[in-house]
């Protein structure tokens, strides 16, 4: 099928100029740091306040299931945001949609602290999922304003950092904080982070999106930009890569507490030891993809990462059955989260070099993807534990292996790597 003439157009890379080629090493550190800020609020509104699920039981009074639904809508805001921050970003540059998004998360999070009962916490989890989605979104853009080539590889790989490793710490941190702070406590952190990025925003980032390269008013309407990242069959591939990789690891976050802590009985501490080298796994995928998709291509790393997020996903039962202990998970499990570390960052480089014209859609979509099909994928996990007995190494893994089958579906019929040459410097 060939590729339509406006994706082409959208696509071109020639008539761009990069700014940030032109910017220092310590320019570019900063923007690493201020970026990567933006893109950790998303999943630590999310994820911060998991460990205070049983407070929240207790204090009002209510089932673990309906405490869980104000997780499942933060989710949702954090995808929607994402669907209307991106295209908005596109039309009017990056920076206000980015402020009135993050001013709307500060708004969400002080109303938060003085919840009154789950109704209204719940209520207030959704706006502050949507806000969290500005910074989502516009940090990728931004990214991809700035970069192209192999220094987007290197500059998303800094960003897919943050976003793997900012979900599986949050709450560790949360639990944290719990000890020295009830969990109301935790939303006037989320609120002060709010706020940090409020005005590092304001006085910190300048407007990444000049005007003449924002669309002309014949071309700004939301379903104009969403044909153009949705007809691009390398986009829609590396699109469900992305989304069936995020809810692989967030399959493992869902119930790894269930099966280390109740299953193996290892302590808290414990329980964050394996966390913190799983991270460790995450950051070396993430920063060795980055030189390997310079170098080789990004579509021929995920052919390896893909393959590996396989094996390793059906080693975790295998392995588990062969070796006593917690040693038979945490070993392949080391090696998925590696695997995922490589896979987010080059999924991520291939949508965006795609569409210069188009990154705060094409991010905005693909962080929608990977939080809502994820939301939706990873409590599967619940439903075989129900079928097996309850979360074991493989009623885990069997969602892991699923979602593995299909990325590499994905990228082998849709992507087709072959079809794809080098990134331009």
């Amino acid at each position: 099928m060939s590729v339509p003439e406006y994706v082409r157009e959208a696509s071109r890379e020639t008539a761009h100029v990069h700014p940030g080629d032109k910017l220092s090493a310590g320019r570019r550190f900063a923007y690493v740091l201020l970026l990567g800020a933006l893109t950790a609020l998303g999943p630590f509104t999310v994820d911060l306040y998991l460990p205070a699920f049983p407070a929240l039981e207790s204090e009002f009074d209510t089932t673990a299931g309906a405490v869980q639904l104000t997780l499942t809508g933060t989710m949702v805001g954090f995808a929607l945001g994402q669907l209307i921050v991106g295209p908005l970003s596109d039309m009017i540059g990056r920076r206000t949609p980015l402020l009135i998004a993050t001013t709307l998360h500060l708004i969400a999070s002080t109303c938060a602290i003085f919840s009154p009962d789950l109704a209204v916490l719940g209520i207030t989890r959704v706006l502050m999922g949507i806000g969290a989605a500005g910074g989502a979104v516009v940090a990728m853009a931004m990214v991809r304003d700035l970069f192209a080539g192999r220094r987007l590889v290197i500059m998303l790989s800094r960003l897919a950092l943050v976003t793997g490793v900012a979900p599986v710490i949050a709450p560790l941190i949360g639990s944290g904080l719990l000890l020295v702070l009830p969990w109301r406590g935790i939303f006037v952190v989320l609120a002060c982070y709010g706020a940090l990025i409020l005005v590092c925003a304001l006085f910190a980032l300048p407007e990444t999106r000049p005007k003449d390269d924002r669309v002309s008013s014949g071309n700004t309407s939301i379903r104009h930009r969403y044909r153009v990242v949705f007809t691009d069959r390398v986009y829609v591939g590396v699109l469900a890569i992305g989304a069936m990789t995020f809810s692989g690891l967030f399959s493992y976050l869902s119930s790894s507490s269930f099966l280390f802590q109740t299953g193996y009985g290892l302590s808290t501490v414990q329980y964050g030891l394996v966390f913190a080298v799983n991270s460790l796994g995450l950051i070396a995928g993430n920063q060795v993809a980055a030189r390997l998709a310079a170098r080789y291509g990004p579509q021929w790393v995920l052919a390896f990462s893909t393959g590996m997020l396989l094996v390793s996903a059906i080693a975790i039962p295998v392995c588990a059955a062969l070796i006593d202990g917690p040693w038979g998970v945490i070993a392949p499990l080391f090696v998925f989260m590696t695997s995922c570390g490589f896979t987010l960052p080059c999924a991520q480089v291939l949508a965006l070099d795609r569409h210069p014209d188009a990154a705060g859609t094409a991010a905005s979509v693909l962080g929608a993807a990977n939080n809502g099909i994820a939301g939706v994928i990873s409590p599967l996990v619940g439903v075989v534990a129900g079928i097996t007995g309850g979360i074991t190494p493989l009623s885990m893994a069997s969602i892991m292996i699923a979602c593995s089958v299909l990325g590499i579906l994905a990228l082998w019929l849709v992507v087709r790597p072959r079809t794809l040459g080098q990134l331009s410097d």
